[in-house]
């Protein structure tokens, strides 16, 4: 059985990230970044989160703090608070590090850490991906992954209050 009192030891500050950068990048990781609010944990977000996975050896996930989520869905989310759905997101095993940002986009993390790939669903282009011109730019590359229909957050909530 794997030690679950290490799980919270993925969760890392902006300064704690780029030391633990600094270290994977010395052993030649591949480092792999995406973002978002993960209010609900379902099936679609563990198909997008396994799919980054896939691109490298370090999965480090963006998710956005309780406030910028309120001023990106409205005032009724998150439903599960920054610091919940950051654990959840540590828990699972292809997540390396996650980190909670305050602002409405991912820009300044994914500038700051630089990853080798940057990953979005496959609702975005690559001109409407936040950093992806400062990923390549700096030789990463930009995957935009199949989005597994039929599961959102949005629909969870609806289907709970027609309950």
């Amino acid at each position: 059985m794997k030690s679950v009192q290490s799980i919270p030891n993925k969760i890392f500050t902006a300064v704690t990230l780029q030391a633990q950068l600094k270290r994977w990048r010395l052993l030649n990781k591949k480092i792999v970044f995406t973002n978002g609010v993960f209010d609900i944990l379902h099936e679609g977000h563990i198909a997008s989160l396994s799919e980054a996975a896939s691109h490298g050896n370090i999965l480090v996930v963006g998710v956005n703090a309780d406030a910028s989520v309120k001023r990106l869905k409205g005032d009724s989310r998150p439903v599960n608070n920054e610091n919940s759905r950051a654990l959840l997101l540590a828990s699972l095993l292809m997540t390396d590090a996650v980190i909670i940002f305050e602002e409405d986009t991912p820009y300044n993390l994914i500038t700051a850490a630089l990853p080798d790939v940057l990953v979005k669903g496959g609702d975005y282009t690559i001109e409407t991906i936040v950093g992806a011109k400062e990923v390549m730019a700096n030789g990463g590359e930009v995957i935009i992954a199949p989005i597994l229909e039929g599961f959102s957050t949005t629909s969870i909530i609806e289907r709970m209050k027609g309950l």
